[in-house]
């Protein structure tokens, strides 16, 4: 019984979808066939540029939060000279993690707009 109604409700299945593989779209021959289909119009050099703010900010936002902790850890570790370095060392850390971000921001920003000049866009 339970066989019969696993295939009865698979063919139910499969005949629910029919109407769907039956759809035809009217396909735009031209220019603005990318846009009526909803993709973006925008340059890719600016894509990667977002895609790169975006990797970078997130990575900042984590150095900060290494910095915050270090000092967490540092208020709270009672004179213990141990748990001070430790803390010392993730500040460090967190700061020059935000110097590289800062500078792979600049380069990033140099090369692209090198880029963007070089081509001639705008």
């Amino acid at each position: 019984m339970k066989k019969i109604a696993a295939g009865v409700a698979a063919l139910g299945g499969l005949f629910s979808a029919l109407p769907a593989f039956a759809i035809t779209t009217d396909i735009q021959n031209g220019f603005g066939y990318a846009q009526s289909m909803g993709f973006g119009t925008r340059d890719l050099r600016t894509i990667i540029f977002t895609i790169i703010n975006v990797i970078l900010g997130f990575l900042s936002i984590v150095a900060v939060l290494i910095i915050l902790w270090g000092g967490f850890k540092w208020m709270t570790a009672s004179g213990n000279e141990d748990q001070i370095e430790e803390a010392k060392k993730m500040i460090i850390a967190g700061i020059v993690g935000l110097a590289v971000i800062f500078t792979s921001f600049a380069i990033a920003t140099f090369v692209i707009n090198q880029l963007i000049t070089a081509t001639g866009a705008t």
